[in-house]
């Protein structure tokens, strides 16, 4: 056995994965941790570093281990979950605070704040409307609270980041600090025309970009791992945030070609003509394949959190399958709707205050009819991003968790009236990954299996959609806890 194989490192928001490849893409080895989060206040999300690159590091070990040894290593990519923000020490790479997951909404007044002011200058050069969602406002926030932060980042002493550059100064033992395009366009501080950071959204938004990482293609060399983690040094040659792993793992090249993921959150993504600008309400962002692709993205913020929520939180199900299950064994959801907006409403609408709605309900309605409602719920919030597109999607091609849900995927199809094309390979979003570090390891590298199964619609669930979208509409008038308890005061 020769050196011949890749391992891709997946770390998403409620696990840490690792599978390794050979170089036509089959899948030899999958190890996987999980990955707790916490919610100190609500609305707010936040996560141990440590447990990052400690769960990381131990499914990666797993992985290799199960293939025979760090020797058929030919090379590693990462994809991670994207707009989740950490700083930790350059020198000794102890972090400073917990890292901000992507979907905490603790700095929604200060985004909101920026959208107010320089709105329209951030979407001009960024793509991206100021929100929660991503990264820069995190950092300031981190940098605001920790004490003698900023003192630290003033000196040098600091490093910051997403969590693709947290691995990669860990695997490296901080000989890089670096992230690729597709992370940095979710920061709010990298400029999409000039590829670069931009000084001028540093200073808007208070991050120091000295503390910021090195930009690189998503295909490059990004460093060499120290031997003492995973048995000998291996280089790191792809890097990309999961949703653009996904939409090349799904082997989305030409522009309209889209794919949605179903996992903490779905993400749409669809390739863009290079010069296109986003419509209101959806966002510009970089694209993994090439050093100036460029892909149109609309995000639902709770699909596999709101699916987490109603198994283990109101104990609805076992399982997600066992909901899943629950809700194929009703033909609809007997009038019951749910807003998913427990991390608030992302596109197209960005109401970072809006809170969860389940109406509808009656003496009628049974666990089956919400386990309905809430697949439905996804489906329609899929929906509405697939219909703000500028261009049709003819063919949805799905992966993520929740697309092993046949339930779900039906609904999806009669959601949009259209069919949903779902991968034999499922895990995309490591693929993606992998294929990255092929394609920057070998001149000629083989081309991506594009098998899938084709879920056609058999409803209309056109009635249903306008009665859901009637109850999403009320989220603008019922927003978070603190508003309601004013409003009654």
């Amino acid at each position: 056995m020769g050196r011949d194989l890749y391992l891709a490192l997946d770390q998403g928001t409620s696990s840490s994965r690792a599978l390794v490849f050979d170089a036509r893409g089959g899948r030899l080895a999958l190890a996987r941790r999980a990955l707790p989060t916490h919610h100190p206040q609500p609305g707010w999300a936040e996560q141990d570093p440590a447990a990052i690159w400690s769960t990381q590091l131990e499914a990666a070990r797993e992985a290799i281990r199960t293939v025979g040894g760090a020797q058929r290593i030919r090379a590693i990519a990462i994809a991670n979950q994207r707009e989740t923000a950490l700083l930790w020490h350059r020198r000794t790479l102890q972090p400073i605070a917990p890292a901000i997951v992507w979907h905490c909404r603790r700095t929604a007044d200060a985004a909101a704040a920026l959208a107010d002011t320089h709105g329209e200058a951030f979407r001009q050069r960024t793509g991206l409307t100021p929100d929660a969602y991503f990264s820069a406002p995190k950092l300031a926030r981190i940098l605001d609270e920790t004490p003698g932060a900023r003192d630290l980042a003033n000196r040098g002493d600091l490093a910051a980041g997403t969590v693709d550059s947290w691995l990669i100064a860990k695997l490296t033992n901080g000989a890089a600090h670096a992230t690729d395009r597709t992370n940095a366009s979710r920061t709010l501080l990298y400029n999409l025309q000039t590829e670069s950071w931009d000084t001028q959204l540093a200073q808007w938004t208070n991050v120091p970009p000295d503390i910021l990482p090195t930009v690189l293609p998503s295909c490059a060399r990004f460093g060499l791992t120290a031997a003492e983690h995973l048995g000998q040094p291996l280089p790191i040659l792809g890097v990309a945030g999961d949703q653009q792993a996904a939409l090349f793992g799904q082997n989305c090249r030409a522009p309209g070609d889209a794919k949605a993921t179903y996992g903490t959150g779905a993400f749409i993504l669809s390739r863009a003509h290079n010069s296109q600008t986003p419509p209101h309400g959806l966002l510009l962002t970089a694209a993994a394949d090439t050093a100036d692709a460029r892909a149109i993205e609309g995000g639902v913020f709770t699909t596999g959190a709101l699916i987490d929520w109603l198994t283990a939180e109101l104990g609805l199900a076992a399982n997600p399958a066992e909901l899943s299950t629950l809700a194929a064994s009703v033909p609809d959801s007997a009038g019951v709707a749910i807003l998913p907006a427990l991390a608030g409403l992302g596109a197209p609408h960005w109401q970072p205050h809006a809170r969860g709605l389940i109406a509808g309900l009656s003496t009628a309605a049974t666990r089956a009819h919400i386990a309905r409602a809430a697949l439905e719920a996804i489906a329609f919030r899929v929906r509405e991003i697939v219909e703000a597109f500028p261009h049709p999607i003819p063919n949805l091609r799905v992966d993520g968790g929740l697309a092993n849900s046949d339930t779900l995927l039906q609904i999806q199809a009669d959601a949009l009236q259209q069919p949903v094309l779902r991968p034999h390979n499922l895990e995309t979003t490591a693929l993606g990954a992998a294929r990255l570090a092929i394609q920057t390891d070998l001149d000629n590298p083989p081309p991506p299996e594009t098998n899938h199964t084709r879920i056609e619609p058999r409803h209309n669930l056109q009635a249903a959609f306008q009665r859901w979208r009637t109850l999403r509409s009320a989220a603008a008038a019922y927003t978070d806890f603190e508003d309601f308890e004013a409003a009654r005061a």
